[in-house]
């Protein structure tokens, strides 16, 4: 099974100067908490993602306000891709060895066509490798007293 055969389609993406505002009332319209970040909609070419928990980790744990920040000023990037016909066993790693739960599938020219996630794996992947997905995905990163500290 490829990530074309289990990918979402893009349903949902932003431009870099998108109010985050805008970028959470997506990602609650379509019941995601990840959305890609594209040049512009005409091309697709993907830039970055954006997360809930990089809205979380970039604007209000540093008292910052987002409703006054754009995408742009909070999305990971670069972000860690797959190509629609990499297999999910390959997925899998790719999210493994990068800690990341989701992932935009991109062509060869950077083109976004669509994200698979922790749920695609859990629905089509055999359950042996679900757990070790889950597993490694979610170890510490860091220590605990450096966490405190940033």
């Amino acid at each position: 099974m490829e990530a074309q055969n289990i990918m979402t389609k893009m349903l949902a993406c932003c431009l870099p100067d998108t109010p985050l505002s805008e970028a959470t009332l997506a990602m609650v319209e379509h019941d995601c908490g990840a959305i890609p970040v594209v040049e512009n909609k005409q091309s697709m070419r993907l830039l970055g993602i954006i997360t809930d928990r990089d809205i979380t980790c970039r604007t209000v744990a540093q008292g910052k306000n987002p409703l006054e920040m754009t995408v742009k000023e909070c999305m990971s990037s670069p972000v860690i891709t797959v190509v629609p016909e990499m297999s999910l066993e390959d997925c899998c790693k790719v999210m493994e060895d990068n800690q990341v739960r989701r992932i935009p599938v991109v062509d060869e020219k950077g083109i976004c066509y669509g994200i698979v996630t922790q749920a695609h794996v859990a629905q089509h992947a055999q359950e042996s490798q679900i757990a070790r997905v889950l597993k490694r995905v979610s170890r510490p990163t860091l220590e605990p007293s450096r966490v405190a500290s940033r």
